[in-house]
């Protein structure tokens, strides 16, 4: 029986603050949304074209998120991490680029940044191969 990878949740804390984002800064797109699921919650189901797998975002009123630093992150690719760096450093938004010396590292081979979403998590950028 094949198995697929389907999507991953995490919990937000104002749901629209994190679909502008992740869709500004990440590339993803809206697929579905839902104003309350069975258990009460607001969903939005988002994916980056070219991809299967989705970031589902969870907003349950009263919950309080709190991401513990360094527990989890996600990975994106891009095809010219300089360039996407460039760009998200064009943004005008609060962004948490890390290393703050990117340029530098990317000359001496190591093309990884992170970024970290309204909430704390990191989202890892890597360069296709």
């Amino acid at each position: 029986m094949p198995v697929t990878f389907d999507h991953t949740r995490i919990r937000v804390s104002n749901l629209e603050i994190s679909i502008n984002w992740y869709c500004q800064t990440c590339g993803f797109e809206v697929l579905r949304r839902t104003n309350k699921s069975p258990s009460g919650n607001q969903l939005a189901h988002l994916h980056i074209p070219g991809s299967n797998h989705k970031l589902e975002l969870t907003y349950s009123p009263g919950y309080n998120v709190n991401v513990p630093e360094d527990l989890v992150h996600t990975c994106i690719l891009v095809d010219d991490i300089l360039e996407y760096c460039e760009m998200l450093e064009g943004l005008e938004m609060e962004l948490d680029l890390w290393p703050s010396n990117w340029r530098e590292q990317f000359r001496n081979g190591k093309n990884m940044a992170f970024i970290t979403d309204p909430d704390g998590y990191e989202i890892e950028i890597l360069e296709h191969a």
